[in-house]
């Protein structure tokens, strides 16, 4: 049996409902459905989460959220599920549609690779930078590094930093708060 979809934000939805767990994001123009992530990898967005709240998040006026949903420029229904994010604390009023929020309210994107790596090594590096997103960081646990880029320009950032285990990944200032976050944090979610 086929089903016809009347969008593809539609079928999107369609296949959260039927796939509970399941992140599911438009990249491109193209559905992508990713399985839910192990528990080093939700121990590191936990652990990063909580060190911008030690790090004064809440009073720089910026919060570190996980699973919120960033609307996209790249397509019409285009929208990326960040593992953290740290906005705006007012980023709720820059509601787009979808429990999704506009990029400008954004100041950081971070990935934690899990089996979808190329999404985040290659097309999302794509996405964010066209968007605007001043910082992208990416814990790499398939090659056992960090990358951090920064400052896009004409929607393509620059190349990016590298970090091994034992280093940590300073954030720019433009993040709101000092933080230097360890890679080996970042990698496997120990704090």
């Amino acid at each position: 049996m086929m089903l016809h979809e009347s969008s593809l934000a539609d079928a999107a939805d369609r296949l959260w409902e039927e796939l509970p767990g399941h992140r599911v994001e438009i990249l491109n123009g193209s559905i992508v459905v990713t399985p839910p992530p192990d528990g080093s990898h939700q121990e590191s967005c936990y652990e990063i989460a909580h060190l911008f709240r030690e790090a004064g998040a809440r009073k720089a006026g910026i919060r570190a959220v996980p699973g919120i949903g960033l609307w996209l420029p790249t397509g019409p229904d285009d929208y990326a599920v960040p593992d953290v994010s740290v906005v705006d604390d007012d980023y709720k009023d820059a509601l787009v549609e979808k429990n999704c929020y506009a990029p400008h309210v954004f100041r950081l994107v971070l990935e934690v690779t899990s089996s979808n790596w190329t999404q985040d090594t290659a097309t999302k590096v794509d996405v964010y930078a066209r968007a605007g997103i001043p910082v992208y960081v990416i814990a790499d646990r398939r090659h056992d590094e960090v990358l951090l880029y920064t400052a896009p320009t004409d929607g393509k950032y620059p190349e990016p930093e590298r970090f091994k285990r034992g280093q940590s990944v300073p954030l720019p200032s433009s993040v709101g708060v000092a933080l230097d976050l360890a890679v080996d944090t970042l990698l496997d979610g120990s704090g």
